[in-house]
């Protein structure tokens, strides 16, 4: 056995989305980094390996995806992969090696794949000293210290041999009074699952399940108990085991018994199900996953413990650190040993019951402190294994969040090294230091914004070669953008009456509306009226059916019979009526069953729509539409004062510049300032990539409404030179460092071609001397 030693100021055990990003972010901030990964590759549950795709807070809200390394990552992979992303079962070796590209590529990260943790050995009661590490195949142990560790094992193995006190399993209501508890307390978790895909042959091929197979024949099973074979392509998230078997200790147990099932369920949908087996007689299997996908096990007792109330009660921490989205998702101990699967598809995902009004959540702010152990001085951990109840770890378990999480942790681990403090003292003495450094690398956080001290751009005039004014959208209205891809799931229909109350978020730049039109259509014989209202909302997240202080005004509406008609209603709303300016409204219709409001044949930047799932609560309209309508006067709601609004998505406002689409390119964004500044780093963040999730976007996408071809100019000696010129680009956010400062008063940013939209657009403009 050779054996050898490594020093560094960061390790990370783990190399899962959550500790990718960790390592990553923590050597980008300037800590020597190591990753250990006992797996060939990095991804962890989203690797070719295992094949679950990322999930997070864009399947809920719209504009909510997550941002900073793991959007630069996934928009990279679309941009290579010829691959379509189904949701289990088809990522493959292009997602492992973009991974792997970036870790090459990242300064001061080292990493040792095939490694796995031995041992943790202590210096004293509170601090770890190093790990023992052992590399497969290769006969090497490697004993890696470090100043700081970060458990991202999922399975909390560095924090657990180091003695930190730990949980597993569910809490009983009574400790918390977390709706989701069970009534009692036990050792309930839930299940791992493994993943299969198909393959289209062209021609019927046959399929034999081995006899150790398990045998399915009972059609209940499936349609019953919430385990649809909705795309016989692959999946399927329900082939999970979890109690009886421990999912740490009986994990090769329960590998065994999900594939014997996999086999079984394959079976089924090919050979004996007759609403699939002529769908599926083309298919043939063509991976069927041997490393579990885990969900739950050790959860890490931190600095604070988080319980489902705060999600659910949005929650604002001063040490918040990231955000969550997902709904409180927690799957049946047992999985495909229990009566019926997760609780949503077993009720067929339906929006308004119960147990949906419930579970839904967010966006919501996630605390530092729940990352950081409290027995330890020296560790943190990031990933399904945060300190969490089993009812809160419901949404913050997805991997688009723990790699939020992740992201986090690395910063802030380099800037406590940076600072001279403890782990511990970061959320006391420098958290503004962290959460600005996350907003400056392409995060978001919903209660901060941009006010880092080094960015000049803040005290800029801004101007433009023109600014998109808002009139609304029609039916009719011309989609510019390519279609995303869809799952496979049925969408709203566009003729659907107004079963529930809906309403459509309308940014305002000036507190004025003379008018507002809606396209409707009455499908009765006779006139009907419609109530229509006009309140205030906080931001496009902000799902109160009636918000404190919202109420504007309201009209009853009269629908002639008939199609697609525009009905107007003359508002002639001001200051006086609560309208403010450089905010959102929520123009909202009653439910009436005779009639539909049509959507918009576009979506138009930023303006979302939701219905009245029940308790006065609304929720997203499909998967992120815009409602058709009209507004007078049209509203300059793109400015170009928008780069510098400090945040870098639709929020409380659209915070997009975006040029007059009419206007051929190029297009440009002006900072100017009465003196003379030194500029040496660019930062811009574009648009695109927001709305939907990853699953939603195709083979080499590259959003449309990202600049490709873009220049930034700085005006020296009485003229524009080029300092920066780039061609190709597909990334929302960039960072340019020049070789030299430059002296100007005058900096530009030319976008000469887009991926496909006719407006260039940008959410915002650093400058740094």
């Amino acid at each position: 056995m050779k054996k050898t030693s490594e020093k560094y100021q960061v390790v990370v055990a783990g190399g899962g989305l959550a500790g990718f990003c960790a390592a990553v972010a923590a050597a980008r901030h300037g800590a020597q980094t190591c990753l250990i990964q006992d797996r060939p590759v990095f991804g962890g549950n989203s690797s070719s390996e295992v094949r679950v795709t990322p999930h997070g807070a864009a399947n809920f809200h719209a504009y909510a995806r997550e941002t900073g390394i793991l959007s630069e990552l996934l928009i990279e992979e679309r941009a290579r992969n010829h691959e379509e992303i189904f949701e289990n079962g088809w990522t493959n070796s292009v997602w492992d090696l973009t991974m792997y590209d970036m870790a090459m590529k990242t300064p001061n990260l080292s990493f040792h794949l095939n490694t796995s943790v031995q041992a943790v050995i202590k210096d004293g009661d509170k601090k770890i000293k190093s790990l023992l590490v052992r590399v497969a195949n290769a006969e090497t142990e490697i004993e890696v210290s470090g100043d700081i560790f970060i458990d991202c094992t999922g399975d909390g193995v560095v924090a657990d041999w180091a003695g930190c006190e730990w949980r597993m399993g569910s809490e009983g209501r009574d400790e918390f009074g977390e709706p989701h508890a069970p009534e009692t307390a036990s050792g309930d978790t839930m299940g791992n699952s493994i993943h299969f895909k198909t393959v289209n042959m062209g021609r019927p091929v046959p399929f034999e399940a081995p006899d150790w197979a398990v045998q399915h024949e009972d059609p209940s099973f499936f349609y019953d108990q919430g385990r649809h074979t909705y795309d016989i392509r692959g999946g399927y998230w329900w082939i999970e085991i979890g109690v009886p078997w421990h999912t740490i200790y009986d994990s090769e147990d329960i590998r065994h018994e999900l594939t014997r099932h996999t086999l079984g369920i394959w079976d089924w949908i090919k050979n004996k199900d007759p609403k699939t087996k002529e769908l599926a007689a083309n298919y043939a299997l063509d991976w069927v996953g041997q490393v579990p996908g885990k969900r739950e096990s050790r959860r890490i007792m931190g600095e604070y413990f988080m319980t489902e109330h705060d999600p659910i009660n949005r929650t604002v921490f001063e040490d918040e650190i990231a955000y969550g989205g997902w709904f409180l998702d927690l799957h049946t101990p047992g999985g495909l040993l229990a009566p019926t699967s997760e609780p949503a598809s077993a009720e067929g995902y339906n929006e308004t019951s119960d147990y949906a009004i419930k579970s839904y959540c967010g966006p919501y702010g996630i605390p530092l402190r729940i990352l950081i152990a409290k027995d330890l001085d020296n560790l943190m951990m990031a990933g399904r294994n945060v300190s969490v109840t089993h009812a809160a770890l419901g949404t913050v378990r997805v991997m688009a969040t723990t790699a939020l999480m992740g992201q986090a942790a690395g910063t802030s681990a380099a800037i406590a090294l940076k600072n001279g403090l403890s782990i511990k003292e970061v959320p006391t003495k420098v958290i503004k230091e962290v959460q600005q450094n996350l907003l400056r690398d392409g995060c978001f956080l919903p209660n901060v914004v941009n006010e880092h001290p080094g960015d000049i751009a803040r005290q800029a005039v801004i101007t433009a070669s023109s600014e998109m004014l808002l009139n609304g959208a029609g039916p009719e209205t011309q989609d510019r953008l390519p279609r995303l891809l869809e799952w496979n799931e049925p969408e709203t229909d566009p003729k659907e009456p107004l079963r529930n109350r809906r309403g459509q978020w309308i940014a305002i730049a000036s507190p004025e509306i003379e008018s507002l039109s809606v396209c409707l259509t009455n499908h009765s014989d006779e006139p009907q009226q419609i109530r229509a209202a006009l309140v205030n909302v906080d931001h496009i997240w902000d799902y109160r059916m009636e918000p404190e202080n919202g109420f504007i005004s309201s009209a009853l509406l009269t629908v002639p019979p008939g199609g697609c008609q525009w009905v107007k209603w003359k508002a002639n709303l001001g200051p006086q009526d609560g309208l403010k300016a450089q905010s959102y409204v929520r123009l909202e219709l009653d439910a009436r069953p005779h009639i539909t409001w049509h959507e918009a044949g576009t979506i138009i930047s930023g303006h979302v729509a939701a219905f009245e799932m029940g308790k006065g609560r609304m929720r997203r309209v499909d998967r992120g539409v815009t409602m058709s309508y009209l507004i007078s006067p049209a509203q300059s709601v793109f400015s170009a004062l928008n780069v510098i609004s400090g945040v870098t998505r639709p929020y409380q406002y659209t915070n997009l510049w975006k040029s007059d689409p009419a206007l051929p390119l190029s297009q440009w964004v002006q900072l100017a300032w009465e003196k003379a500044q030194f500029i040496r780093t660019v930062e811009i963040t574009f648009p695109g990539h927001l709305i939907r999730e990853y699953h939603a976007y195709g083979p080499f996408y590259r959003d449309p409404q990202c600049a490709k071809d873009y220049r930034v100019q700085a005006y020296v000696g009485d003229e524009w030179q080029d300092i920066i010129s780039v061609k190709g680009n597909y990334q929302r956010h960039v960072r340019h460092q020049l070789d030299e400062s430059v002296l100007t008063s005058k900096l530009r940013v030319v976008i000469d071609a887009t991926n496909g939209d006719p407006s260039a657009a940008i959410y915002e403009v650093r400058c740094y001397a």
